[in-house]
């Protein structure tokens, strides 16, 4: 198995496991620095570009305020991959300014032929195909919950989108095993992420062992008949062992795909992953500005 070795993070097995454990402890140590508002200056001076041209908000905002607690430069780049400039010349013309370059766009194609051709490390706030920083946060929380992750069953009852994918990802660098439980017409099949740790059922029954429960969206166009079967509510949760972490992909639908009584069963630790998006996505920052060597002090 071969993972990325380059500078950017647009998958989330880019990164091999002692890395991945290392930003995720680091993650922790950041939280306590946020709590405390001491926040190293790990950026400080850097000039760290935000390109967003596919909306959202949770994990943009987090990046600009994560560079600026961290005392580097964001600035909020009003340009689009595939518009008017070829993506390699925008590359060369975001290098002229920037030491770093986060996007958020639809198309991971457009994405990667960005980091092709840019020096500056670059990374990926999301695409239409994966999510990766998304998966690091909530990682981050069960880290600093469960003390471990070795041993990990995730449950998703999604459909093939961005967030499972990305738990795909994660499976393959991770000793994590990674479940999609949904009906058959929306399983994965991509042959990249069928790993040996990660596999599709129907069974609801999955996640009645499972340690992580996460979810998504109803596909569009999807008879209710065929996906209210995989409703998370309060009555399934009661079904799954003590501790199981419940973490709904927002925006949640409530009462498509996960019942209003869920988000308030104990079980249920959506407000507080998201809030680890913020430390793990600084922490991944630290870490590509030092692997780069344009890291200040700490």
């Amino acid at each position: 198995m071969t993972f990325g070795t380059g500078k950017d993070f647009l998958k989330f097995h880019d990164l091999q496991a002692d890395v991945v454990i290392g930003i995720l402890a680091r993650a922790g140590e950041l939280a306590e620095a946020w709590c405390e508002r001491c926040m190293p200056q790990s950026l400080e001076s850097r000039r760290i570009a935000l390109i967003v041209d596919d909306g959202g908000w949770r994990n943009t905002t987090a990046f600009d305020l994560g560079i600026q607690a961290m005392g580097g430069i964001c600035v909020h780049v009003p340009v689009r991959l595939g518009g008017k400039e070829a993506i390699a010349d925008l590359a060369g013309y975001l290098d002229n300014w920037f030491d770093m370059i986060i996007v958020r766009t639809r198309e991971f194609g457009a994405l990667s032929e960005l980091a092709a051709h840019a020096k500056a490390p670059v990374i990926n706030a999301r695409t239409r195909s994966n999510h990766p920083c998304e998966t690091l946060g909530d990682l981050a929380h069960i880290l600093q919950k469960r003390g471990r992750l070795d041993g990990l069953k995730v449950a998703g009852v999604a459909p093939d989108d961005n967030i499972l994918r990305s738990w795909a990802e994660a499976s393959i660098s991770l000793p994590v095993d990674v479940v999609q439980v949904y009906p058959e017409p929306w399983h994965v099949r991509d042959a990249a992420l069928l790993s040996g740790r990660f596999r599709t059922s129907t069974n609801m029954g999955e996640l009645e062992d499972a340690d992580v429960i996460i979810t998504d969206c109803w596909p569009g166009g999807a008879a209710v008949e065929e996906v209210e079967p995989y409703r998370i509510s309060a009555a399934v949760l009661n079904r799954c062992k003590p501790g199981v972490f419940f973490i709904p992909c927002p925006p949640v639908t409530r009462d498509h795909e996960v019942a209003a009584d869920a988000m308030i069963h104990p079980a249920c630790w959506s407000r507080e992953a998201k809030a680890f998006l913020l430390h793990a996505q600084n922490a991944l920052m630290e870490w590509i500005a030092a692997r780069a060597g344009v890291s200040a002090s700490a």
